[in-house]
């Protein structure tokens, strides 16, 4: 009689647990993002609270690292057998990425939908070899920044549209005793300074490689690099440039200590906030300048995307997380340190007023996006170039011979 009745007990208790609100089964997911630029941490908490509360069966445990790291934690927890179900990733990574099959091919969930409404442009920051890997989320580039009131201090009318423009116009404000190095950049022994650098080599119109081979060595990359020492050698490039990161040319710029720098869209509206700037209401932004006979503007491919990786045991629920976080109306919602990947999000005042400066300078620097090399050696080539900027920055070595020893330890 008591077995008889436990068993009557232990049924209804399970029959009571399958209707029991909570009793759905919580899938966890770990997302990598990273801590600088673009969207900030508490936009990407606050993206993901909307999402768990609309999904309550899906927790998201999220984790920040700066941009230097985000690569290597990455692959790191790959091979670890843990690790990530989706990570943010640069445009510069699925060439590597997919053929060491970090990442899932998503393209047959890619629909006829977000082919059409997602700007052509941004496309390229998933995609290998016709296969895409993720959905674009931080569409970006390097546009230059000015403080309007220092060159009007200046009698300059109107922003350099060259950059030997810049450089002119940098010598008057220092010449004027303005400021004493008016330019401020990211030429940290880093990944910031190959943005840089590919924003000058756009302009110079050069070519990282040519057939598979390097080609910064001459042309084209050879002029930006030239460009570059020849900006921090005359002393009107701010000194500790060669250590800064986009972060710490922010700071200077918003601290009023710089007539021009070349950062991310997030600059923009950071800068124009009086609780933390002190240059808010003077900011100017333009597309990152030309060369005279070669290129009207200038501009690096900055993008981002978020991808499911081989290891994640919960694709599906990865894929609804990253849809939720790219769609239209989270990014909307978001516009202000990071414009849409939607094409029709530029018609909507909610995402255009007060940035219409930017989103002027976009639709010239967005069109005119020049890419780092394709190459699952990326990784080794970045680190050659890097190391061959610092050398030159530092007349440690002449442009040509830096470059030259890059293209011989680029892996290529």
């Amino acid at each position: 009689m008591l077995k008889s009745l436990n068993k009557t007990l232990l049924g209804a208790a399970l029959i009571g647990a399958s209707f029991a609100p909570h009793a759905f089964a919580e899938t966890t997911l770990n997302a990598l993002f990273m801590a600088q630029a673009a969207y900030s941490e508490a936009d990407v908490r606050a993206m993901t609270d909307a999402f768990v509360k609309a999904n309550p069966d899906i927790k998201i445990n999220l984790e920040f690292v700066p941009y230097e790291g985000l690569h290597d934690k990455t692959v790191l927890a790959q091979g670890s057998g843990g690790g990530y179900d989706v990570v943010l990733f640069d445009v510069i990574w699925p060439a590597e990425y997919a053929t060491n099959k970090v990442l899932v091919d998503v393209s047959s969930r890619i629909t006829d939908e977000m082919k059409k409404g997602v700007l052509p442009g941004a496309w390229t920051t998933v995609q290998y070899e016709g296969k895409y890997y993720g959905m674009p989320w931080i569409l970006d580039t390097k546009y230059l920044f000015y403080n309007k009131e220092i060159l009007e201090k200046a009698g300059i009318k109107a922003p350099p549209k060259t950059w030997d423009e810049l450089a002119e116009q940098a010598k008057t404000i220092k010449d004027q005793g303005l400021l004493a190095t008016p330019i401020a950049w990211s030429w940290s022994q880093a990944e910031a300074a190959i943005c840089d650098y590919t924003t000058l080599v756009s302009a110079y119109g050069g070519d990282f490689l040519k057939d598979g081979k390097p080609a910064f060595q001459s042309g084209g990359g050879l002029d930006a690099l030239k460009y570059m020492v020849a900006s921090y050698t005359s002393g009107l490039t701010n000194p500790n440039s060669k250590e800064f990161l986009e972060e710490d040319v922010r700071k200077v710029f918003e601290n009023g200590d710089a007539a021009f720098a070349l950062n991310w869209t997030y600059m923009y509206n950071m800068a124009n906030d009086p609780k933390d700037s002190k240059v808010a209401g003077k900011v100017g932004v333009v597309p990152a300048p030309g060369v005279a006979g070669k290129s009207e503007a200038s501009a690096v491919n900055g993008s981002m995307g978020l991808g499911i990786t081989s290891a994640s045991q919960h694709p599906d629920e990865a894929w609804k997380y990253i849809t939720f976080m790219t769609s239209q109306a989270t990014q909307n919602a978001y516009a202000k340190l990071s414009l849409p990947i939607w094409a029709s999000s530029y018609a909507d005042p909610a995402v255009t007023k007060g940035q219409e400066e930017l989103i002027s300078a976009a639709k010239v620097g967005l069109a005119a996006m020049y890419p780092r090399p394709t190459t699952p050696k990326y990784q080794e080539l970045s680190t050659a170039l890097q190391q061959a900027i610092q050398e030159s920055l530092l007349g440690q070595s002449t442009p040509e011979d830096a470059l030259k020893s890059a293209a011989e330890n680029s892996g290529l």
